[in-house]
């Protein structure tokens, strides 16, 4: 009997970054159920509607996606993946439309924010913030706009059946979208994951006493295990004004020795302690 095929869930349309992010994932095809908002994803898995969740997490020139860290706090949905999108922004248009007929493009505003030279160079095309890159594709072709444009992905154009007039118009070729792939606790009971090439890499969240000192000992557990920190970024505490949680990736999984004994250290140092998933590391 053929093996089902696995559905994972996104937000946006079909065509966004995170539906090429999912294939990647998936190893090339993977059947997909878009949605509106970030926190709808995260239900759909808890609840078993969907196999996995792909969540973007951190964008090279953009920053870090707030929402998501702290859905990952709210959510016990461990990491199961990371992968890197490389974020190509095209002009594309309906059938039919040159890019003399333009005097407007739709697309989400960060997708916006990182064209800017192409509007300087192009000032009689003004730009229209929409919730989605794909989704501005999707908009243009339903509505027959033949006086606007939209910046996505090339994917948008294949599926709405539009085309693209110019690629790859953003400012930074150097344009990164980190994403993570997100799974049921129960599904590590049946499976188990292999380390990349690059080995893994495990993601916490921890928060300290507001004392003198305090950050400094909750590293110190990391740093005399000779452990690399590959990111660490503060996020406010809810109820908690002026105290911060602090996310951290590290090399290395978290049934390794040296981890799991720099983690019971570090949980003596801290009020709350969360290992949010140990992965194969992403390229």
């Amino acid at each position: 009997m053929a093996r089902k095929r696995e559905i994972f869930a996104f937000q946006g349309e079909r065509g966004a970054f995170s539906e090429v992010a999912a294939g990647q994932f998936a190893g090339g095809t993977v059947d997909v159920l878009p949605c509106t908002r970030f926190e709808e994803l995260f239900e759909n898995l808890r609840a078993g509607s969907v196999d996995g969740a792909v969540v973007p997490i951190e964008n090279t020139l953009h920053g870090s996606v707030h929402e998501n860290y702290d859905h990952l706090l709210n959510f016990d949905l461990p990491i199961a993946g990371e992968t890197s999108v490389r974020i190509v922004h095209n002009l594309i248009v309906p059938g039919g439309v040159k890019f003399r007929d333009l005097h407007r493009v739709f697309s989400h505003p960060v997708a916006l924010n990182q064209c800017l030279r192409f509007f300087e160079q192009n000032p009689q095309v003004a730009r229209e913030t929409f919730y989605d890159t794909a989704g501005s594709v999707k908009m243009l072709v339903e509505e027959k706009l033949t006086d606007a444009g939209a910046i996505a992905s090339a994917r948008a154009a294949e599926i709405y059946g539009a085309h693209i007039v110019k690629r790859s118009i953003e400012d930074d070729r150097q344009n990164y979208t980190r994403f993570f792939l997100l799974r049921r606790p129960e599904w590590f009971k049946r499976h188990s994951l292999e380390a990349g090439r690059k080995g893994w890499k495990t993601s916490l969240v921890f928060s300290t006493r507001n004392v003198p000192g305090a950050l400094f000992r909750s590293l110190s557990a990391l740093a005399l295990r000779d452990l690399n920190l590959t990111k660490i970024e503060s996020r406010p505490l809810r109820g908690k004004p002026w105290e911060y949680l602090f996310y951290v990736d590290l090399l290395g999984n978290a049934e390794e020795e040296r981890v799991r004994n720099a983690l019971r250290h570090l949980g003596e140092q801290a009020d709350l302690l969360r290992v949010l998933g140990s992965y194969p590391r992403g390229s």
